[in-house]
């Protein structure tokens, strides 16, 4: 398989990743919401925010700690996903995200806890990778890097800490 060949599956397959892993977890982010929010007492006007404002949530927080990263990649810098604010969204979250998955049974289990995280991670990761997907410097990227792998310098040109 050649090399134009190779580059144009790894965007098939991340594509085809996407287009799965993003609209299962967006619609489960619904339905746990849903659920995790009906616990609360009727009348009460919170038991509409986990439906409504966890899937928006996820998919910026994801999204654009996907597109910092990727702009850090594609510029050969330092990544950007070592700030706080970013690591912070991502984990708030995973943790709400597993949270309301687990909440929305009425039998919480070690299982229901381990489906929530691998639905939660997959979602995220579909999410994260959209801007690195969607980009046309991606090839480039990607030879780039390899050369400088090959070349044995550090990807991102921080071997001197």
């Amino acid at each position: 398989m050649s090399e134009r060949g190779a580059l144009r599956g790894l965007r098939v397959l991340m594509w085809v990743v996407i287009a799965i892993e993003v609209p299962v977890y967006l619609v489960w982010l619904v339905q746990v919401g849903y659920l995790t929010g009906q616990e609360l007492p009727r009348g009460d006007v919170a038991r509409w925010a986990p439906p409504v404002l966890l899937p928006p949530a996820a998919v910026l927080s994801c999204v654009m700690a996907g597109w910092t990263w990727w702009l850090s990649v594609v510029a050969g810098t330092r990544s950007s996903l070592r700030e706080g604010w970013i690591v912070a969204s991502l984990v708030f979250v995973a943790v709400s995200s597993v949270f309301c998955g687990v909440a929305s049974v009425d039998d919480p289990s070690v299982s229901v806890g381990l489906l929530s995280a691998a639905v939660t991670g997959l979602g995220m990761i579909g999410l994260f990778f959209i801007p690195a997907a969607a980009s046309r410097q991606m090839p480039d990227v990607i030879r780039r890097r390899a050369a400088e792998r090959r070349a044995g310098a550090d990807p991102a040109g921080l071997d001197d800490t």
